[in-house]
Order: structure tokens, then C-alpha cells, then sequence
């Protein structure tokens, strides 16, 4: 779970906001949430393109 959703208990604010002592501990708590970065979504096009070339060198 991320922290985008949570609401403090301590002052009723979401905790990504970090308004309270206990948001602020909560959020640094709780993992951050990762993305795909460019050099990931690179490495998967050209793993996908190697893959359909394999393939295709296979069949033919």
C-alpha cells in the first residue's frame, strides 16, 4: 500500500500532504511509490523486438 490514499488519524489530512509530526513519520515509513523510468521501458522495447526477431529467424 502507498501512502497516496491514507489518511492520518492524528489530523485527519491525507498523509502524502505530511501536515503532522505523525504524517511526516508515517510517510517516510511506508514505501515510495516507483514508476517506469526510460531506461527500463528502453530495455523492455528492445528485449520485445529481440524476442520477435528470434522468433522469427526461428520459423523461417
Amino acid at each position: 500500500m502507498t501512502y497516496d490514499r491514507l489518511v492520518c488519524a492524528n489530523c485527519a489530512a491525507p498523509v502524502a500532504e505530511g501536515r503532522c509530526p505523525v504524517c511526516r513519520a508515517d510517510r517516510d515509513r511506508l514505501p515510495q511509490p516507483t514508476g517506469l523510468t526510460p531506461a527500463m521501458l528502453l530495455t523492455l522495447v528492445i528485449a520485445l523486438v529481440a524476442t520477435m526477431a528470434l522468433l522469427a529467424a526461428l520459423r523461417a
